[in-house]
């Protein structure tokens, strides 16, 4: 299957190695920066190989190859607009989170690939690891019963080092803050496991040690299902001195799941009123990853590449990374308001929120 990726920066590598991991044909990679482009073919050893071909004009290597599948890692702030050009263009995709920065083109996103006959995932790889399989397995089984709440907690550290490798980094236009960037994976798995359903969502966010962005670098907020479940959410950049935790709860009236270590990878706690052997082997789970963004990117990318073969959605489709967006920018927009925001939400942008801090 012919591959390209867009945007070569600070995630392009797990792209890169999922890509290779699934014998994708890498035929061509794009960045406006040639240095990151030669920064990343390196690291794999690609650096020699010529049938890669180098763009910094995404426009120009689409219109110059026959792709199947193409991978965008750029700023958030263009994420929809390439992936309609690719969408437009006949491609399947696998968007970076976030899949956009309003509502409006996450559903342009989905009309027109829905219209088109193509492909599109939203890259939110945690829900391949092992841990949250296994949440998802027990909870389709039934096995918490009735639900009652659960909660998902980001806990990590960005410093200025971070912001200033991209000057995007922490814009209302092209990022958003830390509950877009670093916790819309963990809000992604919170909302659904309680049923992608919800209500209302009232939230309040702050730039408490991050003045020189525009963005919030604390976030938190109250959520009510529609399935009467409530879940809380907390985000932050400003743990000191380094990532502490993502960590993600479940309470049901006959069992409770917290996973737990740097991005929801660890079964920490597993309880249930029918406990096997079964049960008993699988608390203390870990799976060994070499970053936060974990193991996902290569079976995210193996089910793109078997739900475009068997024509049927992805495992984490379109429609799921408009669910993960809609609930950053009902935060957002509740912070703004004072107020409560009903879902599902009327047009709101992350650039609405300027000026704000």
């Amino acid at each position: 299957m012919r591959y390209a990726l867009i945007g070569c920066g600070r995630i392009a590598a797990n792209h890169i190695k999922a890509a290779l991991s699934n014998q994708l044909e890498i035929v061509a990679v794009c960045d406006i920066s040639t240095d990151h482009i030669d920064t990343l073919l390196k690291k794999y050893d690609l650096e020699e190989d010529l049938s890669i071909k180098r763009y910094e004009n995404y426009k120009q290597m689409i219109e110059e190859n026959k792709l199947e599948l193409i991978s965008i890692a750029t700023e958030s702030g263009l994420h929809a607009e390439i992936a309609l050009y690719c969408i437009d263009h006949g491609i399947n995709i696998i968007i970076e989170k976030p899949m956009a920065m309003n509502i409006s083109d996450a559903e342009e996103i989905i009309r027109r690939s829905e219209a088109n006959g193509v492909k599109v995932s939203a890259c939110h790889q945690n829900r391949f690891n092992i841990a949250v399989q296994e949440m998802r397995r027990v909870l389709e089984a039934g096995r918490f019963g009735r639900i009652s709440h659960g909660s998902v907690h980001v806990r990590w550290n960005r410093g200025r080092s971070y912001y200033e490798q991209a000057p995007w980094r922490g814009t209302w236009e092209q990022d958003g803050g830390a509950l877009m960037n670093q916790c819309i994976h963990g809000i992604d798995l919170l909302r659904w496991m309680l049923g992608d359903e919800i209500d209302t969502v009232y939230g309040v966010t702050r730039q408490q040690f991050h003045n020189y962005l525009e963005a919030e670098d604390v976030g938190m907020a109250v959520l009510q299902f529609k399935n009467g479940a409530v879940a809380t959410i907390e985000g932050t950049t400003n743990v000191y001195p380094k990532n502490l935790e993502e960590t993600l709860y479940l309470f049901g009236e006959k069992g409770t799941v917290k996973l737990g270590g740097t991005s929801a990878n660890n079964i920490d706690v597993w309880n249930f009123a029918d406990l096997s052997d079964e049960d008993i082997k699988k608390q203390g789970l870990e799976e060994a990853a070499s970053n936060v963004y974990g193991n996902g990117h290569i079976s995210l990318f193996k089910d793109v590449i078997e739900s475009i073969k068997a024509d049927r959605k992805p495992y984490v489709d379109a429609v799921a990374g408009k669910n993960a967006l809609e609930v950053v920018l009902a935060i957002y927009q509740s912070q703004k308001t004072g107020r409560p925001v009903k879902l599902p939400l009327e047009n709101f942008a992350s650039v609405d929120m300027k000026g704000i801090f």
